[in-house]
């Protein structure tokens, strides 16, 4: 996760993170990618089950499906070790998490316990009554996923009438003050919709979009061939960065991210080099703290059957299950060699990744990536567009 907003327009600096001890429990919620404890934010597939058919759904999600789910006991249990483990974020997920009838149970039992409690949505069920529910739950955010305006949202998702229900829910939220945001994954089919969704953002006063990179993962994996160019990601990524900085110098206080490719870390700071930016040092000092890929460290997934991954996208190599041991006892057991592996990742990259300056800053990005592939967990994640003499081979 790049906050393109916090370094390139400098919202944040880097004595933010140090002046809470970049501890995971102390900081709030935009400078939580500076922890230095790494406290794994979780990812709870609550369901499989969703009322739309995403055509890069990683979780492969299906209709009515409600097999093998976790249930509210078992949610509660789960929740209670992630408290006592210190994880600051339960982030849920699907599948759709609305069609599960206990969700705001869930999520506020995890604030009662000091988790923040987040949400990934089609936002097609985000009624006005269900918008209440979640903010008197105690949700802080919700994340809406939108991959384009009308006619192409509608094709991701599916199903007719998508977006005009995900922007309904959108207000709804607004309405009674509940903070939401945009997701949108980026590739072939959609890229020329960048612009529309910063004007859409603009238009609805929405505060925050996470522009995703694509992952060959669940039904991802039949996208590799529409995933952009090494040369379109680098005009993508220079349009969200000219976009948030126009937006910036007009006063539009909006928070912008890019996820799931770290090569736009160090493509951001070689670009305010050639820029003569002042704070490039500074960028490269908040880099160093994001650390990069967080799989197996920072960021985990729980599945809707309990199952333990080291990321939501990542799911050929599972840990154990939550229904037999703990997530916590999961998380930390060092026996398990690619779990020993991830929390020292960069030991075990090769290719140009084992050779590459940025590679503390970057921490070899995409596993998931790499293996669909290569096949090779350690091979070289194929969607890093930067150039050999960027990264010092050259």
């Amino acid at each position: 996760m790049i906050g393109i907003s916090k370094l390139y327009c400098g919202t944040v600096e880097p004595s933010d993170p140090i002046r809470y001890g970049r501890q995971s429990k102390k900081l709030p919620a935009h400078l939580l990618q500076f922890s230095s404890d790494k406290k794994p934010v979780v990812v709870w597939n609550i369901t499989r089950s969703c009322n739309l058919n995403c055509i890069h759904c990683y979780a492969r999600a299906v209709n009515q499906s409600r097999d093998r789910e976790l249930t509210t006991d078992e949610g509660l249990n789960l929740i209670d070790d992630l408290a006592i483990f210190g994880a600051p974020v339960l982030l849920f997920s699907g599948g759709e998490p609305l069609l599960r009838s206990d969700l705001t149970e869930l999520a506020r039992y995890a604030v009662s316990k000091g988790i923040r409690a987040v949400i990934s949505t089609n936002g097609t069920l985000i009624t006005e009554e269900k918008a209440m529910l979640l903010k008197d739950a105690g949700v802080s955010y919700v994340g809406i996923s939108l991959d384009g305006l009308e006619k192409v949202n509608d094709h991701f998702r599916g199903v007719k009438g998508a977006f005009k229900k995900a922007v309904n829910g959108i207000k709804n939220c607004q309405n009674i003050g509940l903070k939401v945001g945009l997701r949108f994954t980026i590739n072939k089919l959609n890229m020329d919709q960048v612009p529309g969704i910063f004007d859409l953002a603009e238009t609805m006063s929405i505060d925050r979009i996470c522009f995703y990179h694509l992952v060959y993962s669940g039904r991802g994996s039949d996208l590799v061939d529409q995933d952009l160019s090494h040369s379109e990601t680098r005009k993508i990524v220079d349009i969200i960065m000219d976009r948030t900085k126009d937006m910036h110098k007009r006063g539009l206080k909006k928070e912008v991210l890019t996820v799931d490719n770290h090569a736009d870390g160090p493509y951001l700071y070689l670009r305010m080099l050639k820029e003569n930016n002042p704070r490039a040092g500074e960028v490269l000092e908040l880099l160093k703290m994001n650390g990069g890929n967080s799989s197996g460290e920072g960021i985990g997934c729980v599945s809707w059957d309990g199952l333990v991954y080291a990321d939501q996208f990542w799911r050929e190599h599972s840990f154990g299950n939550v229904l037999v041991s703990p997530f916590s006892q999961i998380w930390s057991n060092l026996t398990n060699p690619l779990m020993s592996q991830l929390k020292d990742k960069r030991r075990y990259v090769t290719g140009r990744c084992a050779s590459c300056r940025w590679l503390d800053i970057c921490s070899g990005n995409f596993r998931a990536r790499a293996e669909a592939v290569t096949g090779n967990i350690w091979g070289e994640d194929p969607a890093c567009y930067l150039t050999d003499k960027e990264i010092g081979l050259d």
